[in-house]
């Protein structure tokens, strides 16, 4: 991802438990790359020998996580790692990206099975990817007026920010260093209501997934854009019918407010130029994670996967294979206890 904002870490507290069920969504890819490069000094191996530095670091911050928000339920999205859907549109997507290390991937190929065995609940959705996942979790929560977190260190998932779910941005300093994003704090970072961040990321485009922005249109321009005219359908609509006349008093009007460089007439012919509305759209649909994916969430059936608390002599046995003493004996605590919500009824 590009620079971002600097981003707040004071830790807002996690919605009443007692009045919403809390799903808590992970996005397992983005937390095992992390965990790969940040501890692949330990070399730590399971009981066969095999690496599992990445493994132990994800579910170190997943435990810690629970812990810290007693979700009822926990999903973890993971890509398909056998095709892309948005690789088959646009065959240069995430172009430029260094070559995973071999023993990186063998533990992204081992992940669901570590939490399937756990009695998590994970999905892969065929040709997407765990961003999709992110979508899903939080339409679902909206759905069945649950609220959501989901734990991830990509910015795509802040175009899911909502009264319902808060985004977990896992930056350097792990699960209690990182920010806990909700939509106050998203538009302080970037002048933009949350609503709005696929049209705003759209237009600046993101150079880790290899998609320009739109030409001559930066963070800056975006913001004052969306915060002059409310949507990209409005600034579109002025472009098409009125030349952008009233974009370019809005925006000037703006400047001297806050004692800029007028720039509205640079903007909209920025805008209007050949292949910009093109640009925009494409993003759009790559930038868009879909959000109607069966998550396979049955939370009036005790016991289903993803459903809290889980069987602890399961929990002992699989964690306990990782090797790690201190991490099974965290798994038990956290894993086999009642979540707040429940212990809040009683």
């Amino acid at each position: 991802m590009s620079p971002s904002p600097t981003e707040p870490t004071e830790r807002t507290a996690p919605t009443d438990p007692g009045a919403r069920k809390l799903l808590l969504v992970v996005d397992a890819p983005s937390l095992l790359h992390r965990n790969h490069h940040a501890r692949a000094h330990t070399r730590i191996k399971d009981r066969a020998g095999r690496p599992v530095w990445a493994l132990h670091g994800m579910l170190r911050q997943i435990l810690e996580s629970i812990d810290q928000f007693a979700p009822d339920a926990v999903i973890f999205g993971l890509d398909d790692r056998t095709g892309s859907e948005r690789r088959d549109f646009y065959p240069d997507y995430k172009a430029g990206r260094a070559e995973k290390d071999a023993e990186l991937v063998e533990q992204l190929e081992r992940a669901g099975a570590l939490l399937d065995a756990l009695g998590l609940a994970t999905l892969t959705p065929p040709g997407l990817e765990a961003d999709d996942v992110n979508a899903s979790g939080a339409t679902w929560a909206e759905r069945h007026d649950w609220n959501c977190v989901i734990i991830t260190s990509d910015r795509d998932a802040f175009a899911h920010i909502s009264d319902h779910t808060q985004v977990l941005r896992l930056i350097n300093g792990g699960i209690n260093g990182s920010p806990l994003l909700n939509p106050t704090r998203l538009h302080a970072m970037y002048g933009v209501p949350a609503a709005n961040y696929l049209e705003y990321a759209a237009l600046r485009g993101d150079a880790s997934d290899n998609l320009p922005g739109v030409t001559g249109i930066g963070e800056k321009a975006a913001a004052a854009l969306l915060l002059t005219a409310g949507s990209m359908d409005a600034v579109w609509a002025d472009v098409d019918h009125d030349d952008g006349r009233s974009l370019v008093a809005a925006l000037d009007a703006l400047a001297a407010e806050t004692g800029g460089r007028r720039t509205g007439a640079g903007v909209v012919r920025r805008l209007a130029a050949p292949g910009a509305r093109e640009r925009y759209d494409f993003n759009v649909r790559m930038m868009s994670g879909r959000d109607d994916l069966d998550l396979g969430l049955t939370p009036d059936v005790p016991g289903t996967p993803g459903l809290l608390p889980l069987d602890i002599d399961r929990v002992s046995r699989v964690v306990g294979f990782l090797g790690v003493e201190a991490t099974t004996s965290l798994a038990v605590r956290v894993l086999t206890g009642d979540p707040a919500s429940r212990s809040a009824a009683r």
